[in-house]
């Protein structure tokens, strides 16, 4: 029968692409989604790879899955926005080998810029949707939805959020299926998308939705599980699992396939159940198609449309709607655990960027990566963050409206300006921007834990590849101006930074500093705090670097706290060491000198 193990739901949605067959996947790095790729890639049987961006990534697959091979793409819920445009038609044309589409979603917005509902997007595309509960589930529902997507002719989403794809419950493995050799199915009236083909294939969507309101209908994915008949929930997903918690003698009715509604099952349910509930995530996305089929079903107005539920969330609609008596479970006292705000790393190369923009008083438009910590306090030097490479199309229509760029930069990531940042450099040199794009090139995709992308020269597998030049796509693109700059040292940068932001000619800066986490052996000697000569200034508090704190018994003549840092945590950059003015930071002797 197979061993079981632990796993994440996204290790298990990886194991279950393994046993069923896929071929081909692709992904660009996002919480919560990053594990997905990261543990296929463990599999020689299947081609992983990175992308540039999600919708690079969708076209990969579908291409694979017209050679005949089974594919899955991972993304967060966002990056489906970027892969909306091929996701939408590709319900029209269908697909050849089986197409799973993995998106997780992020209630609560624990690593997001936004919080969406990926079920609107496949009412949206008509395209069936699958929601497993726990790991086991996460693994089976790859399988299902491969069958549904062969047997149906369509992409299949299968839907994670942040806590099924990062919980561990128990999972069967299995071994790999054998699946028959794979054979192109090319075909022009079906997949070249000019509206002599599309409208006949339009068609043919709807009438595979009909076809698959039966399957849902059918499936074992939707099931009554029969409690008590005075109280009935609807639910899916993690909330299943909450509420089964909560209230285990009720009756369920669990959806692990929530698009299309299951209306019969709906309507056998009711007819049952004296009061029915719906606990759902996000959108009352199953409470809207309840209400269609003309039942006054509650919902969101016990619980909450943002947000992450959680067990205590749970229990407090169900006790607003009379179904648990008020304080049912003992609340335990954990002892109040201190505020960790987000800050940069010790030792991060975009610091002493962000630091030199404060001085500079510049007015800075960001972008989604780590450095988008650069916002906080106490470096407080940042205005947007909308999308992946905004900032730099951002910045454009603000020096338009504005007149001139003095004092107007651009920041973005490496790994982010070839996701999405291209084009907008290309619209500066186009149309004659005048401001400065810093590329913060620190040799990573850093935020997600360090993956590579093609800037790197490695590939997912770890394999060499031909790296991209950064500043040779930036100068391909019409911006003449491209100057690189150590980070690190900081007068200088300092002075390339100031002479940038104030010259009125588009240009670039591109950072070469590696992200200290990823390339741990550029550590070097540690600095610590000699106390005789600290005079409490806090100057080097302003860099925000976390081996840096208030001492807890130092203090000076006038009573002031003095400094102290965490040495086994400092990398060595010297920077606060640069800042400090009574040169009270020096070099720690006691420790060798690549800083272990």
């Amino acid at each position: 029968m197979g061993s079981v193990t632990l796993l994440s739901g996204n290790e298990a949605v990886a194991r279950g692409a393994y046993e069923f067959g896929v071929r081909v996947s692709a992904a660009y790095p996002g919480t919560p989604s990053t594990e997905i790729l990261e543990t296929l890639s463990r599999y020689p049987e299947v081609y992983s790879e990175w992308s540039p961006n999600e919708r690079v990534a969708f076209e990969v697959c579908f291409g694979a899955s017209l050679a005949g091979g089974r594919v899955l793409a991972a993304m967060k819920h966002v990056g489906l926005n970027v892969a909306s445009d091929p996701f939408m038609t590709a319900s029209l044309t269908g697909v050849h080998g089986g197409f799973v589409l993995v998106c997780a979603d992020d209630p609560e917005m624990h690593s997001s810029q936004n919080e969406q509902d990926t079920r609107l997007y496949a009412r949206f595309a008509k395209i069936p949707l699958l929601e497993p509960s726990d790991s086991q589930e996460a693994k089976d529902f790859v399988g299902e939805a491969l069958e549904i997507s062969e047997r149906f002719d369509t992409p299949v989403i299968l839907r994670l959020t942040t806590r099924i794809s990062h919980t561990k419950t128990p999972v069967r493995l299995q071994e790999r299926q054998p699946r028959p050799e794979p054979k192109p199915g090319l075909n022009p009236k079906k997949y070249v998308m000019l509206p002599g083909n599309a409208r006949p294939r339009h068609q043919k969507v709807f009438e595979r939705l009909k076809a698959l309101k039966d399957l849902s209908n059918q499936s074992p994915l939707n099931r009554i599980e029969w409690g008590r008949k005075d109280l009935g929930i609807i639910t899916s997903g993690v909330s299943y699992q909450y509420a089964k918690e909560l209230v285990p003698g009720a009756s369920f009715l669990k959806l692990g396939f929530p698009y299309p509604a299951p209306a019969n099952k709906i309507r056998q349910f009711f007819a049952e159940v004296k009061q029915v509930l719906v606990i759902e995530e996000l959108e009352p996305f199953i409470e809207e198609q309840v209400r269609l089929l003309g039942y006054q079903v509650q919902g969101k107005s016990y619980f909450p449309p943002t947000g992450e539920l959680t067990l205590e969330k749970v229990e407090e609609g169900l006790v607003e709607a009379n179904v648990l008596p008020p304080r049912h479970r003992v609340k335990h006292k954990f002892p109040e655990v201190p505020a960790r705000p987000p800050v940069l790393c010790q030792g991060c190369p975009h610091r002493q960027i962000f630091y030199a923009l404060r001085r500079l008083k510049a007015t800075v438009m960001g972008d989604i990566g780590c450095y988008t910590l650069g916002a906080l306090p106490p470096l407080e030097r940042m205005e947007t963050c909308l999308s992946m490479g905004a900032s730099i199309a951002t910045a454009l229509g603000y020096e338009k409206v504005r007149g001139n760029s003095k004092g107007l930069v651009a920041v973005i990531g490496d790994s982010t300006f070839l996701h999405a940042g291209i084009s907008g450099l290309m619209d500066v040199a186009y149309n004659k921007g005048t401001f400065t794009t810093i590329i913060l090139d620190n040799r990573t995709t850093a935020m997600t834990g360090g993956q590579d992308h093609p800037a790197t020269g490695k590939t997912l597998a770890g394999n060499s590849t031909r790296p991209v030049d950064l500043g040779e796509i930036c100068k391909a693109l019409g911006i003449e101006r491209v100057r690189v700059v150590d980070p690190y040292d900081y007068k200088a940068t300092f002075a390339v930074l100031k002479e940038e932001i104030n010259d009125g000619i588009p240009s670039v800066v591109i950072t070469n500093r590696t992200c200290t986490l990823v390339d741990p052996q550029a550590w070097t000697t540690p600095y610590k705090v000699d106390m005789d000569l600290c005079d409490g200034c806090t100057l080097c508090l302003f860099l925000g670097c976390p081996a840096i704190s208030l001492s807890d018994t130092e203090k000076t003549e006038k009573g002031k706290s003095k400094v102290w840092i965490d040495v086994p945590a400092c990398t060595g950059c010297n920077f606060c060491a640069l800042l400090c003015q009574p040169d009270a930071i020096v070099l720690d002797q006691d420790h060798r000198e690549d800083g272990k």
